[in-house]
């Protein structure tokens, strides 16, 4: 037990047990850790998107319903019969224009309070084959009491809060289908007079909602912040009483945006978002399906962890004579390996048990880079330039496309920039030169265009995606930008202080372009073009 022999090997082993034991620890943990927090920012970005469109939807519905109510408070003249008879034709007129121009509206209705008139009603229009509004008899409001907000709900709750509301499904009097609906009240210096709305078909919401999906039992549904279920795939909201509505699981009703929870049995993980109308968009996965990747992971390193140990300490204890020197270096790799620094060099290749060991183990080390490495690349986050990467990029692209082939096609605009000269900067003074210059580059492109995502999509390549101001502001931002970076170039004291950049825009346009990669195309065409003008300026 005390030959040198003995203790080298006794100490060589616990050196390997424990060196294997930290890497795999390590190992296990940060795949775990960036194995859940991909899920989570792919729930998200689902619920990003979808949260994105129905919102939109929604802002639409409640624009038209707010032009309408402005329209009407603005014509009101008076509240006798004659005048506010006069002022139903027009708003008539008005309310229908708005309604045409509004996508999936179902019926829409101005309300006198028969408290105000008793014989001015208002109206009532209803699309229910989807081709055009036509008159329905109006609601005998004077039915009803007025005070009790749970029936005639579009009518009692505006009354009774006075300010614009959405309401949760409900079924709609006399027509029998299923709504959701935004009403304003109106006033007339300071008096009640009634109700504008609109009512929405809520399956043209349902179906916004059911085309998000992730995995093979994902699902989105719409819930309260308080659990009330108002629409879920695999279950008709509509036929849920007291009795049969299910519990709400713990941890929906909160606030954190990723929730883990258990329904049925099943543990499941979600994200969820606010919605404009009071609603929550949430994102649902069972967590088998979203661990299952990186937990068969796990278990090929353990396999292959204990494995490789058993035969090191075999290895170690029959050859420990001619291993001294070798082994130290194995052991310094090792407790480089145990601090996560997998940049090491072992040199020591012969053909014996050693060298084998030796190989084994940068085996084992470049098997855990590379699926640190793999699992590094989905982040969505350029680790030099800090903005959105190329996967980042590919989810955008997949979102946009989403919007078109759900039937809305977006707004939007493609920037593709080229940084020029990176290689001959990198060759002549360094790849620290050349990220000083990626990142310059990258920072006025992120100044200039603020309001929008900026990808890193390759080496020397960088993307923006245009909306809203920036879409409408885009040819002024290119200017800008342009200006920028050769005042910037004009004024650098070095080369790699100095921004060259190719640059091309593409606006999406439905009739040309039948997929989102489509416009990048034109865009990149239009880099290249610009990158081949800037080429002949510079001769």
């Amino acid at each position: 037990m005390h030959s040198l022999r003995t203790r080298i090997t006794l100490m060589t082993v616990c050196v390997i047990v424990i060196a294997l034991s930290v890497v795999t620890v390590l190992s296990v943990l940060f795949i775990r850790s960036n194995g859940r927090q991909e899920s989570d920012q792919l729930l998200l970005l689902l619920c990003e998107t979808g949260e994105r469109n129905l919102d939109y939807y929604f802002d639409s519905v409640r624009k038209s319903v707010q032009k309408v109510s402005d329209f009407v408070e603005s014509d009101l003249d008076g509240l006798d019969d004659a005048r506010l008879a006069a002022h139903i034709e027009r708003v008539g007129t008005f309310f229908e224009d708005m309604a045409c121009k509004t996508n999936g509206v179902l019926t829409y209705y101005y309300r006198i309070d028969p408290e105000v008139s008793d014989s001015v009603k208002g109206f009532w229009y209803t699309n229910l084959d989807g081709e055009t509004f036509v008159e329905h008899e109006v609601t005998d409001i004077t039915l009803y009491d007025t005070l009790d907000t749970t029936k005639l709900v579009w009518f009692t709750v505006p009354k009774h809060t006075g300010r614009p509301i959405w309401l949760p499904p409900y079924i709609t009097d006399n027509l029998g289908v299923r709504v959701i609906s935004y009403n304003v009240p109106i006033y007339w210096k300071g008096q009640f007079v009634g109700v504008v709305g609109i009512e929405i078909d809520y399956s043209t919401m349902a179906k916004q909602v059911e085309s998000i999906r992730l995995y093979r039992n994902g699902c989105a549904f719409l819930n309260d912040s308080e659990g009330r279920l108002y629409f879920h795939p695999h279950i008709d909201v509509a036929l849920l009483t007291e009795e049969t509505t299910p519990g709400i699981p713990e941890g929906l009703a909160g606030e954190s945006t990723f929730v883990r929870y258990t329904y049925e049995g099943v543990e499941k993980q979600a994200a969820w978002l606010p919605l404009s109308n009071g609603m929550r968009l949430t994102v649902s996965v069972p967590v088998s399906e979203t661990e299952g990747e990186w937990q068969e992971l796990i278990r090929e390193i353990l396999i292959v962890s204990a494995l490789v140990l058993l035969s090191m300490s075999i290895f170690t204890m029959i050859y420990t004579g001619r291993i001294t020197r070798p082994l130290e270096d194995l052991t310094e790799a090792a407790e480089a390996a145990s601090r996560g620094n997998y940049d090491f060099t072992l040199n020591y290749d012969a053909d014996d048990e050693v060298g084998r060991l030796t190989r084994s183990f940068r085996a084992l080390a470049n098997h855990i880079k590379d699926h640190i490495t793999d699992l590094s690349k989905r982040v969505y986050v350029d680790a030099l330039t800090s903005v959105k990467n190329q996967g980042a990029f590919s989810a955008a692209m997949q979102g946009l496309q989403e919007e078109i082939d759900a039937g809305a096609p977006p707004e939007f605009a493609l920037g593709v920039f080229d940084c020029d000269g990176l290689k001959a900067i990198n060759d002549e003074y360094g790849h620290d030169k050349g990220n000083i210059y990626l990142k310059t580059a990258c920072r006025l492109i992120c100044r200039i265009f603020q309001h929008s995502p900026v990808f890193r999509i390759g080496g020397d390549e960088f993307s923006v995606i245009l909306r809203g101001e920036d879409f409408k502001n885009r040819d002024a931002l290119v200017a800008r930008f342009r200006k920028e970076a050769a005042e910037t170039s004009a004024a650098a004291a070095n080369k790699w202080e100095e921004i060259h950049v190719a640059m091309g825009t593409a606006v999406y346009n439905p009739k040309v372009d039948l997929y989102v990669i489509d416009t990048v195309r034109r865009a990149d065409k239009v880099m290249y073009a610009n990158k081949r003008e800037r080429k002949g300026t510079a001769r």
